[in-house]
Order: structure tokens, then sequence, then C-alpha cells
């Protein structure tokens, strides 16, 4: 059963990923152009040993990251995505990571995307569970998008509270690469999600968003790290919290500008939302720059909800929880608008604002989150 990432009116293609293995339907995917490869990354190492080795490991580096390396040592599957040069995927790739088990398991499962030169494609990724055991995730995924590629990715987030979950993203761009990413963060008790993306050609845009939503006692922390390594390039980073409860996050994001990166235009935002005295939130908004011909800035604010903004609704009849959620909504659809998919972001709208209601948070006691 995939109910629990249905998308209503979005046509995609599904992969699964059943505790960090390729699940094989045995039915091909459907308007796959010829020469595009999706499947199971073990298969893909035997059948296409020459093209994994060309990527795999070139950017997820287990010198420096003791979890990367742990993954390495014992993953099994994961993804495989090929895009050969000049082609466009039109049907949207959705990837349901699900884990089922009757006992507690550590999954660690290895995800491999190239998109070679004049490419395109959707990816989409849903991260639940019908177990209602304990679990460490550790996975890593390494996405290379050549010269002229175009990448869209959603990654959402919406596992129990007592899940653990370590997400390492690697992306090395080309020249003229444009990427989109969005991370949804709905549940999960300790979630770490690290974002590596290197701007490797003259000319590359990369817009990387995050929202999370935190009760109870979860604990969500993001980094993400932009390189801006070639000159000419564009990099806007946003991310967003609403932290109830006792909950805690932390944010910590850095910008490099190196030092032949000229004309760079690097932004860097982190907002949060704190609706209890108990919550707490770590922000680290960071920039290293050794270029003199750029525009860069960095911000980030911890905050309540705006006290004058509650009393100008409930003076025109508008109750106060209603009014609360109407601004923690506004809060976070600034970060659900940057999804370019429109069902998607419909349905994201529609999860967010249950969650934001509680009813999720009720229904995740079954550990079913069905939504």
């Amino acid at each position: 059963h995939i109910f629990k990432c249905d998308i209503p009116t979005l046509d995609t293609n599904v992969i699964l990923l059943l505790n960090g293995f390729y699940f094989d339907r045995k039915t091909p995917l459907r308007e796959l152009p010829s020469g595009a490869l999706v499947g199971s990354f073990a298969k893909a190492s035997t059948e296409y040993p020459e093209l994994v080795e060309k990527y795999y490991g070139k950017y997820a580096q287990i010198t420096n990251e003791g979890l990367v390396a742990l993954n390495s040592a014992f993953v099994q599957d994961g993804i495989f995505i090929y895009v050969p040069k000049g082609v466009v995927l039109q049907k949207p790739l959705q990837i349901v990571n699900l884990i089922m088990s009757d006992n507690d398991i550590m999954v660690q499962h290895r995800n491999l995307f190239v998109l070679e030169e004049n490419t395109g494609a959707t990816v989409i990724v849903c991260d639940h569970t019908f177990s209602p055991h304990k679990f460490l995730t550790n996975s890593v995924t390494e996405i290379y998008t050549g010269p002229d590629s175009r990448f869209d990715f959603t990654k959402v987030q919406n596992e129990h509270n007592d899940a653990t979950q370590i997400s390492h993203i690697y992306l090395n761009q080309g020249k003229n690469s444009n990427v989109t990413s969005n991370l949804i963060t709905l549940h999960g008790g300790l979630v770490r999600n690290n974002f590596h993306v290197r701007l490797d050609g003259e000319g590359c845009e990369n817009n990387t968003s995050g929202l999370f939503l935190a009760d109870k006692g979860q604990h969500i922390d993001n980094y993400a790290y932009i390189d801006h390594a070639k000159p000419y390039c564009t990099s806007n980073q946003l991310f967003k919290g609403v932290l109830d409860d006792f909950s805690t996050g932390a944010f910590n994001g850095k910008i490099l500008v190196r030092r032949n990166a000229q004309k760079t235009q690097a932004y860097q935002v982190n907002n949060n939302i704190l609706l209890t005295d108990d919550a707490r939130m770590n922000t680290k908004p960071q920039l290293e720059i050794y270029a003199d011909d750029v525009k860069c800035s960095h911000g980030a604010t911890v905050g309540q909800l705006d006290e004058n903004a509650l009393f100008y609704m409930r003076a025109r009849g508008i109750g106060e929880r209603e009014s609360r959620l109407m601004l923690m909504y506004a809060f976070a659809n600034e970060i659900i608008n940057q999804i370019k998919v429109e069902p998607l972001r419909e349905r994201i709208n529609h999860l967010v604002d249950m969650r934001l209601r509680g009813e999720l948070s009720r229904c995740q006691n079954c550990a079913m989150n069905c939504g």
C-alpha cells in the first residue's frame, strides 16, 4: 500500500524503497524516455559499473563525515536515476521510502541521481512508516546535474515521533544548471538533514528551502552548506521552523564564496516561531567570503506570533485559535509556495494545515500518519 503518499491529480512514476531496498513491482515505469535508467542502485552497480563508478563517492566524502562512512560500509541498495544528454523526464518520479518492520531496525540506503547535459527531471521523496517500532535511517543521496540541466527536488518527512532520520544530500551543479530543493518535515523524533551544495560551473542557480513543524519532544536539525566555487552563480536559502511544546530545533547554514567566484549573489535567511516558553531554537547563519565583487546577505530570527496582528484579527471577530492558525499558516506558506509542482503544493498545503491544527499529531499516535 502506498496510499499515504497519494498526491491527487498528480500523475507520477512511483518507485518503492522498502526498508532501504528497491522493491521491484515487475511493471516498467511509464513514459520513461529511451536511455533513461531508474531502478535499484545495487543492480545498477553490477549492470552499469563504469557509469556508477564515475559518480559514486565523488561528492559524499567518507573522510570528513563519520555517518557517511558508516553508510558506505553497510549500504546494500537504494535508488539509481540516470538521465542521458538531451533527455527530459516529463513525468515526475515519486520515491516512497517506506519503513515496515516488526522490530526495531536500522536502515542504510544510498541514492545516486545523475543528470547529464541539457536534461530535466522532477523527483519527489516521501518518507513514511507503517511500523510503530523505533528505527534509525541513515541515508546518503548524491546528485550530479550537468551543464544546462534543470532539477526539481522535494522531500517530505512524515514518519512517527519515535523515528530517527539522518539524511545527507550532496549536490554538484554544472555550468548554467538550475536546481530547486524543498524540504518539508512534518514528523520525526530526531531528524538531521545535511545539505552540501557545490556550484561548480559558471551561471548556476540554486534555490534551497525548508520548513519544519515540531511539537512534544521532537528535535529537528537542518545544516546547509553552499560552496560558490565558480563566478556568476546565484543561491537562495530560506529555512523556517514552528516549534510547540518542549520541542527543539537547530539551523546551521554556511555560504562559502571562493576567491575566483566573482559576481556571486548569495542570500540566506532562517526564521523561526516559538509557540511556548519551553520550545528552543538555535540558529547560526554564516558567510565566508573571499571574493570582493559579490552581493551576499544572511540573517536569522527567533520570536513569537505577532501580538499586534493577533489583536487586529480578534478585534474583527476572528477567534484566538483561528487567528493563531492563520498567522502560522501564513508564516509556513512562504516555503510551501516554493514548490513548483501545483498538485504537490496543494497536497503539502493540506498536510501542513492538518499538522498545525493538531490533526496529524493525533493521527501519529497510531503510527500511521495517513493524512
